[in-house]
């Protein structure tokens, strides 16, 4: 018999940690049929040769709650072998919402998120206010990739208890309320709820946004109700005092008796563990089942004349504000007229130059932390894996300049399309791979959809395979591949996804695994209203399918959109 879709001969990576194998994958419908030696034809058949065929990409961490909207092809991630996204991260959805707060929950993402209030007030339809009735809006958007959706605590707050969420108490009443709510946002099809507890997460008034200093019993009584309906719970969580934050986690999951998933960036323990292996330890000896997520390189600001990062943070200078007020497409010019350049260079002189970015960006003198900072080169492949004696700093130091000088020569030497590298997060990439090594941590956490005038993160998936594995060897092919599948389908749980296998969803990539990189961020305009954001680009994808379609060839977007709505439950 005659299959709908034959990939042949290519090097297949299950997902499972299985050795490869030279094969076939056959494909009906949206469903694997067959794997090995396929004998039967196809209607259409793609030459493997060469290549390596693996399951979809899954990434844990997105912020495509608004962007899936306007943008139903779900770029950059699906430039980068995604297949399936979860959105909804960090405390903060569009649903559940009363009609006269959509203005609010749009500032608090804007905020939060660095997305465009007036591209998500425009973007989006805001026909709902239930957490189902969004899903529905979303599923009708009909995109590109599989979609899972957590239920925001801020909005589920704000829906119960109104302004007085932002910053009281709640009261017995409210609790139960709050915890029915996300109780019922699970049997919607929200596949979880994520709690925000970062500080620095905060409205355009400068308050935190609801829901970051909620008592335990609020937190314990919403995570019983999603616990009872089938959902996962997703934590951000601040570092300062982490005991504390993980005792409330452990407390969360016995009430819950399901999955926690928690941003955890690289901290220092004791003997050269992670501050939060005491902690892990406790809960898996408890039986309770806790990810943590955490980028697989250094992450941060991406500082240029494209971006609202520029040398100077804060600076009081008339020259830097000039500078930060020009339009982006004016700034070149700018900075080549030598006498302004000269001003630059002696106000940024008179600036603070920090070593840690968190010490400093209250000062009016800020500039760039010099030492955490780094050039990204000329070259098609950004560079992000610099020594720290490659910093500005060490580069300045080497010319014989102030770093200002070097920032703007580069500037001038790219034309004004290079990026400077804010290290904040993972600096030090040594103590990586024995960390996302660890079966309680996936990597991840590419904020796509996010941050999109500073950051740039979500091309990790390519520079996972092109750093960790070809780059550096640290993972075998396997590892790898593994990493970026089936241990992120731990955490969502999917039946029918994160693996190849008979009978399973046939969401998978054809790779030129040697030529898998990205590429380096460009700014483009193609939000509604023509409102800004950085993109990146990936290569060494000759195909990537959803459920049976090819909605990527040889890097570029088929403009097929075969993605499904990954409502709670969804594959069991």
């Amino acid at each position: 018999m005659a299959h709908d879709l034959i990939i042949r001969n290519g090097l297949i990576v299950d997902g499972l940690l299985n050795p490869a194998y030279l094969g076939d994958v056959a494909i009906d419908a949206d469903t694997i049929t067959a794997l090995g030696k396929v004998d039967a034809s196809g209607a259409r058949e793609i030459d493997a040769e060469g290549a390596v065929v693996t399951p979809g990409f899954i990434d844990l961490h997105t912020h495509m709650d608004a962007q899936i909207g306007w943008d139903p092809l779900v770029t950059p991630a699906s430039w980068h072998g995604v297949t399936s996204i979860l959105m909804g991260n960090c405390g903060v959805s569009f649903a559940p919402v009363r009609p006269e707060d959509k203005e609010l929950l749009a500032a608090m993402m804007e905020s939060v998120e660095d997305i465009p209030r007036q591209a998500i007030l425009s973007g989006l339809s805001w026909q709902w206010s239930s957490f189902g009735e969004y899903l529905d809006a979303i599923e009708q958007c009909k995109p590109a990739v599989n979609v899972a959706a957590l239920v925001g605590h801020a909005a589920t707050r704000f829906y119960v208890m109104g302004e007085r969420a932002v910053e009281e108490a709640p009261t017995a009443e409210d609790i139960v309320q709050i915890a029915k709510l996300a109780g019922q946002s699970i049997q919607q099809g929200a596949v979880g709820f994520s709690v925000n507890r970062l500080k620095a997460h905060r409205l355009p008034d400068g308050r935190c946004i609801p829901g970051t200093f909620a008592p335990e019993e609020e937190l314990v009584a919403i995570a019983k109700e999603v616990g009872a309906a089938g959902g996962i719970m997703q934590s951000v969580i601040e570092a300062h005092p982490l005991d504390e934050e993980m005792r409330i986690m452990h407390k969360q999951l016995e009430a819950a008796g399901t999955h926690m998933l928690f941003s955890a960036p690289w901290l220092p323990g004791a003997d050269g563990a992670s501050a939060y292996q005491p902690a892990i330890d406790s809960m898996r000896a408890a039986g309770l089942n806790i990810t943590g997520t955490t980028q697989p390189r250094a992450a941060g600001f991406l500082s240029g004349l494209n971006t609202v990062i520029l040398f100077s943070l804060r600076s009081k200078s008339e020259s830097w504000q000039k500078l930060q007020r020009t339009p982006v497409s004016e700034r070149l010019a700018l900075i080549k007229d030598q006498a302004f350049r000269e001003q630059l260079i002696q106000d940024g002189k008179a600036m603070e130059l920090a070593e840690h970015i968190g010490q400093t960006l209250s000062s009016p003198k800020f500039g760039l932390p010099c030492t955490k900072t780094f050039w990204m080169g000329n070259e098609d492949r950004p560079n992000y894996a610099h020594q720290p004696d490659q910093s500005l700093a060490h580069i300045a130091a080497a010319a014989g300049e102030h770093p200002v000088e070097t920032w703007l020569r580069l500037q001038l030497e790219s034309e004004g399309k290079g990026f400077f590298h804010v290290r904040f997060v993972n600096e030090d990439l040594t103590v990586l791979p024995n960390y996302m090594g660890a079966d309680w941590v996936v990597p991840g956490v590419g904020d796509a959809g996010a941050h999109v005038s500073m950051i740039m993160d979500a091309g990790w998936t390519s520079f996972f395979i092109s750093h960790w594995y070809r780059d550096t060897g640290t993972y075998s092919l396997e590892e790898t591949i593994h990493m970026l599948t089936a241990k992120q389908n731990r955490v969502l749980g999917l039946a029918d996804r994160g693996a190849l296998a008979v009978g399973k969803k046939a969401d998978i990539n054809v790779l030129d695994i040697n030529r898998v990189e990205e590429r380096q961020p460009v700014r483009v305009e193609d939000f509604p209203g023509n409102a800004p954001r950085l993109i990146q680009r990936g290569v060494g994808y000759r195909q990537t399918l959803v459920n049976g379609k090819v909605i990527l060839e040889n890097n570029e977007l088929t403009g097929i959109r075969n993605g499904v709505m990954l409502r709670n439950n969804a594959g069991s």
